[in-house]
């Protein structure tokens, strides 16, 4: 019983002595509840409103994973964030005010994206204001992948969609020439022989592109360790769920000729929507590995 009471205080000894000297004074401590209370009460609304539109929102259905992820990130960085000394700079106290004044004004004006971006501008502030920019640079990525669960401004997504719509209906009609099926396409709408299609906002493919960029950059920063590798993986993830929704399109266009738009629009829709994300992640899977399988060729040699 003993030897068990001095092993845990041994190991509290341990991992008392791997944190920087200001993460093992109670004033550090002190400050990081404090601000972490005071971001709970002045953002509670803000996520209340941001957890129910990812509820209501198909598009960021994924929302509730971007948090868990994020903290999955800084978890797997704890011995970088232990091993870095802790050099506070008041500049990140400036940045906390300015966030906030960002969040007042976000608030004034009813804008919800200013709100919540707001919030990963007082989350950097408080990152440089207690740790210091060394574990800025360690935190980056954690949040700044929070940007994944904020939805993007209504009138930048309109911008976003629409060019999607038209590129989709453009392979579609393509795709369905190729297999001598005659078609007539109008923007983002399709006459068939036996049904007319319209490519609507929903099957722009934004929402495939979305989940599949947030999973991209967790899948590369995962298993890559070099920056061009990472930043290829997430690159060809805006080409692969672009293709891939197209072809959706087309299948669809197919589904409704033959067999009527009910067909097409109802439980096909929506399970085509998943398995075809499917496809999209293990096409960016195989790149992967063919990224890792070209890396360690260079070595048997």
């Amino acid at each position: 019983m003993a030897n068990s009471v001095q092993d845990t205080q041994t190991s509290i000894k341990n991992a008392q002595m791997r944190l920087p000297g200001s993460l093992k004074r109670p004033r550090t401590w002190l400050k990081m509840g404090l601000l972490v209370v005071g971001l709970g009460v002045a953002y509670y609304s803000t996520f209340s409103e941001l957890a129910s539109e990812w509820m209501r929102n198909p598009d960021y259905s994924h929302g509730f994973l971007i948090p868990i992820i994020s903290l999955y990130f800084v978890w797997q960085r704890r011995s970088e964030i232990g091993e870095k000394p802790v050099s506070p700079s008041g500049i990140g106290f400036g940045l906390i005010i300015s966030g906030l004044a960002l969040f007042v004004i976000g608030n004034l004006a009813s804008e919800s994206f200013t709100m919540r971006v707001s919030f990963l501008m007082v989350l950097t502030g408080i990152s440089i204001f207690l740790l210091g920019w060394a574990h800025l640079k360690i935190l980056l990525l954690p949040i700044g992948f929070l940007i994944f669960m904020i939805p993007i401004p209504s009138i930048l997504m309109q911008q976003i969609t629409f060019p999607m719509q038209l590129f989709a209906s453009k392979v579609a009609e393509v795709s369905l020439r190729a297999i001598e099926l005659p078609v007539l396409r109008e923007g983002n709408i399709i006459h068939l022989p036996h049904a007319t299609l319209e490519v609507a906002e929903a099957c722009s493919g934004i929402r495939s592109l979305m989940s599949l960029l947030a999973l991209g950059v967790f899948f590369a920063f995962l298993t890559k360790d070099k920056s061009w590798q990472r930043a290829l993986l997430v690159v060809v993830c805006f080409p692969i769920a672009i293709v891939v929704n197209s072809l959706r399109v087309t299948a669809t266009g197919i589904l409704a000729n033959y067999y009527g738009i009910a067909a097409a629009e109802g439980f096909f829709h929506g399970f085509s929507g998943y398995v075809l994300f499917i496809v999209a992640f293990v096409i960016l899977l195989g790149i992967g590995v063919l990224l890792s399988s070209l890396e360690s060729k260079p070595g048997k040699n």
